[in-house]
């Protein structure tokens, strides 16, 4: 209907199926592929448009880990490729982060921050953000000192003094959360030399084996 050679359908044709991994199946009929299967025709049939704007709502919910992640990469590509903007609601934080270039994150139906992935993850403007995105510990305490490049908080429990190193606008003695990352944490079993903030003393209760990292 496009009016498009035939030489180019096919050749798009063979590109998104190639891309959904779905060559050898280019000659089934719906009813006769997978749930997962068909999800993947329906992308490559939006993609194949080559639309300047497409809407993507859980696209990759029903592909397995691998596929997912492999799919996301090529998402990517195309979207380079094709300067095609993507609108993409996911409720998968990962590929939020590795699919876009701006995230608004959402709650009860209103943006609560909205910002790159790294000021998304680094800066979270509330205790919800830095809860919802990626794994977290979080400490509770009081802001004893504020200057322009950290604050300093006392926590709540253990006598536990953090350091944080940039401003915030915030008055001395407001009750704040300390949100600490995983890959931010060092573990010892000797105690540190010099008693110093961002110091806290624990007992190893269980261990998950995850193969990159326990």
């Amino acid at each position: 209907r496009d009016g498009i050679p035939k030489e180019e359908i096919n050749l798009r044709v063979a590109e998104m199926l190639s891309m959904v991994e779905l060559t050898d199946f280019s000659q089934r009929k719906p009813h006769q592929l997978s749930g997962g299967q068909r999800q993947r025709v329906a992308l490559a049939r939006a993609l194949i448009k080559r639309p300047k704007v497409l809407l993507l709502d859980e696209p990759l919910a029903a592909l397995d880990k691998r596929l997912r992640e492999q799919t996301q990469f090529e998402l990517m590509n195309i979207q380079e490729k094709l300067g095609v903007t993507f609108v993409v609601v996911t409720h998968d934080q990962e590929e939020a982060m590795t699919l876009s270039t701006r995230i608004a994150v959402m709650d009860a139906g209103e943006f609560v921050q909205i910002g790159s992935p790294t000021e998304i993850y680094e800066y979270p403007d509330s205790r919800m953000v830095a809860d919802f995105i990626g794994s977290i510990n979080m400490f509770e305490g009081r802001v004893t000192q504020n200057s322009s490049d950290h604050i300093s908080v006392s926590g709540s429990e253990d006598d536990i003094q953090f350091y944080v190193d940039y401003g915030m606008s915030i008055k001395e003695g407001n009750k704040v959360w300390v949100a600490v990352r995983p890959e931010k944490m060092r573990l010892s079993i000797e105690p540190p030399k010099a008693k110093n903030a961002n110091q806290i003393n624990g007992m190893v209760q269980d261990i998950g084996y995850l193969g990159d990292i326990s």
